[in-house]
């Protein structure tokens, strides 16, 4: 099957920028042409997601969101139903390097505020992103900065800020710890103390279902002179983020991370060289992180053939993916809680994140267990032939067709090109022609919602589902 170069690179961006696209969806980002494309989504305007009045009609416990099973439907609503999806992509892909969760917190509103936070500045400067994160009420509770003092540091907060969110193992000391932590002192959540005398009616946990916000206590605040990163001054935390924001280590560790989410799971030789001109985009504009996702996404390398299907899709890309393409969920539906609790037994649990190191990606979320998980369902979403983009797609394999007839060849391509388009090695599409062979050319006439013609393009779909490449972004 022969796939233009405009089809595929716009396809392939789609799944990296976002969930995969529909075949409408397709068409309409190929009519901007690439570069209109990418601005289209890098500087998303309304995302028209389903209205919360009509989700809480059917789910009552998202009126306040404080548990997680509601929380996480909450976010795939909005993740399936959004017309800005790298909005939400980039929103993803902070929540999984800046991970907080639910285990401690025991407040899922708070996470969906910082999701709402990411949302904002995701995709704006990184140093403002860094203040943003700091000043957050899940991650002051999350890395225990409530319990940093002037007369008593807690270098938790500190030292994650380092290691994990900003800079990488081997470019900081201890002593940069400790005087990063001191910094952050006083960086606390507002009326602490009569939020736990109210919590403990609620919950076990010190700081529960409450609204929390932040609140800087000078009095708390150690102000003496400290030294960080060979820099000596009277610091407060929004001085280390700018220090800790114009180092070189930043720039990489920044790069890299948005390279292997955005782009592909090992970095190459090729690849380095597309992490090189994001670093120096990240200087050269001042931190701003969708400049540098404009640098990568106009690469010679996230062009090339190489950078395709070089991703394995997380859970999360693997199920909004499928229900978008099949149309499902268009509407509150109760089962999208069950959706949920797909993911975590695929290994992505939206809101709760195993460690503060996030889930551990590539290669590592295929396993025996997840991947049949992965596999069966997509398999029943994209074999549902009531669901509206099957039925198009169905439609589409109609009306592209000779009077109504595909013979098996053309069954599995079609099949193939509206799941992506798709490249599959000839070896698996010959699977999937000898698959269709067995009951010979496919009617399409008159075809009755399903029958046994529409049953075989859902068949073939879902074998399309099951191939290695559709696993991958």
């Amino acid at each position: 099957m022969m796939i233009s170069n405009d089809t595929g690179l716009m396809a392939h961006l789609l799944r990296r920028a976002g969930f995969g696209a529909t075949r409408d969806e397709l068409e309409k980002y190929l009519a901007l042409g690439y570069e209109g494309a990418v601005e289209v989504l890098l500087n998303p305007s309304e995302p028209n997601n389903m209205p919360d009045d009509l989700i809480r009609r059917y789910h009552v416990e998202q009126s306040e969101l404080r548990d997680i099973t509601g929380s996480a439907a909450y976010w795939m609503y909005r993740m399936i139903s959004t017309s800005c999806p790298l909005e939400e992509k980039t929103a993803l892909f902070w929540h999984g390097l800046f991970a907080t969760g639910y285990a401690k917190l025991n407040q899922a509103r708070s996470l969906l505020n910082q999701v709402d936070m990411f949302r904002r500045s995701g995709m704006g400067s990184f140093e403002d992103l860094l203040v943003e994160l700091s000043q957050d009420p899940a991650m002051i509770v999350w890395l225990d900065n409530i319990e940093n003092h002037g007369s008593a540091i807690n270098e938790n907060f500190g030292r994650e800020l380092l290691e994990l969110f900003s800079m990488g193992i081997g470019n900081y000391t201890e002593d940069d710890i400790k005087e990063c932590s001191r910094a952050f002192t006083g960086w606390t959540l507002g009326n602490a103390e009569y939020m736990s005398i109210r919590a403990a009616k609620d919950s076990i946990w010190p700081y529960g279902r409450i609204a929390w916000h932040f609140d800087y206590r000078e009095e708390d605040h150690d102000d003496d002179e400290k030294t960080f990163l060979g820099e000596t001054g009277n610091f407060n935390g929004d001085d280390i983020i700018a220090i800790i924001a114009k180092q070189e280590s930043t720039a990489q560790f920044v790069a890299t991370r948005l390279f292997q989410f955005f782009a592909a799971d090992e970095v190459t030789e090729y690849g380095e060289k597309a992490i090189q001109a994001m670093i120096e985009t990240y200087f050269s504009s001042g931190y701003q992180v969708r400049d540098m996702l404009r640098t990568l996404f106009h690469s010679d390398y996230f062009k090339s053939e190489e950078a395709r299907y070089a991703r394995v899709k997380n859970p999360v890309e693997m199920v909004v993916g499928a229900i978008r393409m099949a149309g499902s969920y268009q509407n509150p539906a109760l089962g999208i809680e069950k959706v949920s609790q797909n993911m975590l037994f695929m290994g992505q649990g939206l809101l709760q994140p195993p460690t503060v190191e996030g889930w551990h990606e590539g290669s590592e979320w295929i396993d025996s267990g997840a991947l049949v998980e992965r596999v069966n369902f997509v398999a029943k979403e994209l074999s549902n032939v009531k669901s509206p983009g099957v039925r198009s797609i169905i439609d589409r394999l109609e009306a592209g067709s000779d009077a109504g007839i595909l013979d098996p060849a053309e069954l599995a391509d079609g099949c193939l090109d509206l799941l992506g388009p798709i490249e599959v090695s000839e070896a698996t599409r010959s699977v999937l022609v000898e698959y269709a062979a067995r009951l010979g050319n496919l009617d399409l006439k008159d075809h009755l919602q399903g029958d046994l013609a529409e049953q075989r393009v859902g068949n073939m779909l879902r074998l399309v589902a099951a191939t290695r490449e559709y696993q991958l972004a």
